[in-house]
């Protein structure tokens, strides 16, 4: 959900609402009550996230695999 904010206010509050923005908030900025900008978080911070979390989730693996459990049991069972 976008949060809108008048331009003055952002303009005096950029720190602040980039930082928002960095823990995946979005605002809708204004100028007299017309929408005409989005502040988003960007894609590509979005990307480097998710490919740094696989690759720290395959490095756990590697370092403690996971025995006796079937992964297609697991999904099963969880489908009953």
């Amino acid at each position: 959900m976008k949060i809108e904010i008048g331009s003055y206010e952002a303009k005096t509050k950029l720190p602040e609402l980039l930082h928002q923005v960095k823990t995946g908030k979005s605002f809708t900025i204004t100028n007299r009550g017309e929408a005409v900008a989005d502040l988003v978080p960007s894609t590509s911070v979005r990307t480097k996230d998710k490919v740094a979390a696989s690759e720290k989730l395959k490095v756990f693996m590697r370092a403690d695999p996971v025995r006796s459990v079937s992964i297609k049991k697991l999904i099963e069972k969880g489908r009953a």
